[in-house]
């Protein structure tokens, strides 16, 4: 009994300590969200109208980064069909070579 009284005071003390940590942290993450929201407003203060076309430039740019790997892809697979047709006229020839 007093073995078990013993394990489950270890228990809630480590407990304890981990919700002292992470009230800790907590306040770590609240500082550090404050002072985010602090410098967005004094961006869009500064130059609002900048951070919207910046925005917009980001998701043009987003949208041709798509496109591009999309062509990118395509010409991989058109490049490696190209690359078995090279292969397969190499092993022809080859062969074509060894029957004379």
């Amino acid at each position: 009994m007093a073995e078990q009284r013993g394990l489950v005071i270890d228990a809630a003390e480590e407990v304890a300590a981990l919700v002292s940590a992470l009230g800790e942290e907590l306040t770590s993450f609240r500082q550090r969200a404050l002072k985010a929201e602090s410098r967005v407003k004094e961006l869009e203060a500064a130059g609002g109208g900048e951070l919207v076309e910046l925005s917009k430039r980001i998701a043009t740019l987003e949208g041709e980064n798509q496109a591009l790997l999309v062509r990118i892809e395509s010409a991989s697979e058109r490049t490696e069909e190209l690359l078995d047709r090279v292969r397969f006229t190499r092993q022809q020839t080859e062969s074509a070579g060894d029957a004379r």
